[in-house]
Formats: structure tokens, sequence, C-alpha cells
């Protein structure tokens, strides 16, 4: 039976649409979710749109070794997802060769939000950031050029850059973007705090008055929704004469910024310790202990830690109960986040 011509289109329509997409397949666009309560992320997306695709690619090299010059060492080694994505069981980072580095890994949440990183600010845009734990020699101490071309000789992400960025060519500037795509998924919005903020729970007694000794005591420098105000503070800290870190100061050269560390967030804080830049505290106990009685009065301290904290003991329970709602197990144990197992161990493999 002939075909009408009406036919004859749609079925060269249909096999056009199905023969493209063998060759150019499509993305599938993500977009993050967040309360709207909260303010629009300042992540520019639209240089850098969030697709499925993307976000797979830049998960498998988060928990890749490659990144790291003898392939022993992967962004997860420091950054774990059931810590708040930081690590818990040493004070300062570890790298090749056993090495050791000067600071306690941050937690890795809400970067959407971020307008720099690093504890000290020295890089600006998440885009670049993985450029500084991959070329630090006591971190991953690769060159990003020498990562390039270990990726290229890989038939798996080969694939992978391809349907995510539709190029042939694996680039730095597409490895970098990949790991910022899935790092901009790690979205932490669904603790006991933001139930009670969206009024379908409450706080108990102690978690109430706890919120209002953070309120009284804390939320200048750790600013709701996101429990930080991304700049950057002198907390009051002694410098540790070992590693001799002025933080801020030695990347602006600025006597202004001397002892100044970026505020980092107090969601997830009982699953990021230990604390601080250098991971010199334990638990909240001695945090608690440091702001009520070692504050280092220098002249770049933060104007909130001038006048005294005061805080009794049934005072720091209940201070402790409200951080407590901060805790985020959707995020903390999200599959989604987690070690990929199925891009690594996939039938193509």
């Amino acid at each position: 039976m002939l075909m009408s011509k009406n036919n004859i289109i749609a079925f060269l329509s249909i096999f056009a649409f199905f023969g493209l997409a063998m060759y150019f397949p499509f993305t599938t666009p993500v977009k993050i979710n967040y309360p709207k309560s909260w303010p629009k992320p300042v992540y520019d997306f639209n240089k850098n749109p969030l697709t499925q695709e993307g976000i797979d690619l830049g998960r498998k090299l988060f928990y890749d070794p490659i990144l790291s010059k003898d392939s022993s060492i992967s962004c997860s080694n420091c950054h774990l997802s059931y810590t708040a994505f930081t690590h818990v069981d040493h004070a300062l980072s570890h790298g090749v060769n056993d090495s050791i580095g000067t600071r306690n890994s941050p937690s890795l949440m809400n970067l959407a939000w971020h307008t720099s990183f690093m504890w000290d600010g020295a890089v600006n845009h998440l885009d670049v950031q993985a450029l500084a734990p991959i070329s630090h020699p006591a971190e991953m101490a690769e060159d990003i050029n020498n990562v390039i071309k270990k990726l290229q000789n890989s038939t798996s992400y080969s694939g992978m850059f391809y349907n995510a960025f539709k190029d042939s060519s694996i680039t730095g500037e597409h490895l970098l973007k990949a790991i910022s795509q899935f790092e901009l998924t790690l979205i932490s919005s669904n603790s006991k705090y933001d139930s009670v903020m969206q009024k379908t729970s409450s706080f108990t007694p102690q978690e109430e008055n706890g919120y209002k000794l953070y309120k009284k005591n804390c939320a200048s420098c750790h600013i709701e929704p996101f429990f930080t105000n991304n700049q950057f503070e002198n907390n009051g800290l002694f410098i540790d004469s070992l590693l001799n870190d002025y933080g801020r100061y030695g990347i602006t050269k600025n006597p202004n910024d001397s002892l100044k560390f970026k505020v980092p967030t107090l969601r997830n804080i009982e699953f990021s310790y230990p604390y601080m830049h250098d991971g010199r505290f334990n638990n909240l106990s001695e945090v608690f202990k440091h702001y009520t009685k070692g504050i280092n009065k220098s002249k770049t301290l933060s104007t909130h830690l001038k006048t005294p904290i005061v805080l009794s003991s049934n005072e720091k329970v209940d201070l402790t109960a409200f951080l407590l709602t901060l805790t985020d197990k959707n995020y903390l144990f999200n599959k989604n986040y987690g070690f990929p197992r199925a891009l690594f161990f996939s039938e193509n493999e």
C-alpha cells in the first residue's frame, strides 16, 4: 500500500528526530529545589545549565581518585557525604603520599549561594574551585593537563563528557563545570528547623530557648537560613604557632584581614566536627568554652564578639538542642549524593 504525502512527511520527521538523537543525544535539564522563602541563588546557571548527564559526570569525577597524582585521593576523601561533606577522623586534610594539609576541610552545601570559597576566600567562583585541591601539593598534587590526559584514555569518560556537553573533546573547563554541577545539587533545606520555619513542626521548649540564645549570641555571623554570612571574621582564635595561618590576610595582604576566616555554616553541625579552620575543637563544648572564656582580643576581632558572651550550663544545653535541629538527614544520607557505584561498575566499564 502506497503511503500518502502527509504520511511520508510524518515518517521522515520521526526518522530525522530519532536519527539526530542517535548522533546528538539530548540532555535532561535539572533544577535545584529549595524553599520559596530562600533568596535566589547567586550562581549563574545560564553559563553552566544543570543537566542530569552533567551532574552524573560531576558526581563520578568527585568520587574518582584519578584526579590525584597517584590516583589515591578523590574529592570525597576529604568531603564525605554522610558527615556533611567534610572529614571527621582528623583535624587537617590528608593528601597524596600521606601528606598533611594546613586546614580542616569545609562542609559542602548550598553552594549556589556562595560568592567565595575556601577558608580564606582564595577562590571567587565555584567553577574553578576544584583546581585548588587538584593542584595543591599536600592534597591531590596533580596538574589539570595530566588529569585531562588520563580522562581522555577512558572510554567511559569520553562518552560521559560527550553526553553532558555535546563535545567529544575533554577539556578542563568542562571537567570543572561538571564537578560544579554535582556540587550545586548538594542542598540542605530539610532539617527540623526548616520544618518549623515552614510551620509543619514546632520546637520543644528547650529547642525554642536555644533558638532565642542563638539569635542573641550567634545570628550576627551565622545568619538564617544558611547560617553563615559568607563573610570573613576574626572569631578570636589564638594563632596556631605551628601552622602560622593568618587566614584572609594571606590572600589580600591587608592587615585588616589578619586572622579572618570564612564563617562556616551551622547546618549539620552535629556531623561536621572537628570545628574551626584547623579542626582544633572536637566538640561543641569546646566551642562554647572558646566563645565564653577563650576569645583573643586582637585588633581585627569581629565587632560582634567585642561584647562578652555569657552562657550558663543549662543555656549551653539548650543552645545545643537548637543546633541539633539543623541536622538534615535527607541531605546527609541522600543516595544521589553518595558514591555512584553504578557509574563506576556499569556494564560498559
